[in-house]
């Protein structure tokens, strides 16, 4: 497993944990790190994407309401609700990382963290972002 499919996976989880238990970011962190411990390869990168995600949350959940039709962020689950908003983080704020793979890295950690439904309720999210971000044409 590459260190930023890691990564992604780590920020998953401390998102999840920031959403259920009302902790601060960098509390959330360190709680993941002492129980758990993080890659050193992994460590700059899933901050990045905790840290990051959380600053710019209302323009991220706007972002997702605008592009998910018939539903609302609170219907989502916990898990979904927090892929997105990492792939949306990284296609607005991650210049260096091609919105295709962040759509396929979202896709695949929906499949093995959601549920059945995830990967293609994610893939429908994301395209529909893609194409209102990038048009349908682009790589």
């Amino acid at each position: 497993m590459g260190h930023r499919r890691k990564a992604r996976e780590i920020a998953l989880q401390v998102l999840y944990q920031i959403d259920v238990s009302q902790v601060d970011v960098d509390e959330a962190i360190e709680l993941f790190r002492d129980n758990f411990g993080m890659p050193q390869e992994s460590v700059g990168f899933s901050t990045q994407l905790i840290t990051c995600t959380r600053e710019h949350l209302t323009e991220i959940d706007d972002l997702i309401r605008k592009c998910s039709e018939h539903w609302s962020l609170e219907r989502m689950s916990t898990v979904d609700k927090n892929i997105l908003r990492m792939a949306v983080y990284e296609f607005l704020y991650c210049d260096d990382i091609p919105p295709k793979v962040t759509l396929n890295e979202a896709i695949d950690i929906g499949k093995h963290y959601g549920s059945d439904n995830s990967g293609s309720f994610i893939n429908g999210i994301l395209d529909a972002m893609y194409s209102k971000l990038w048009g349908k044409d682009e790589d």
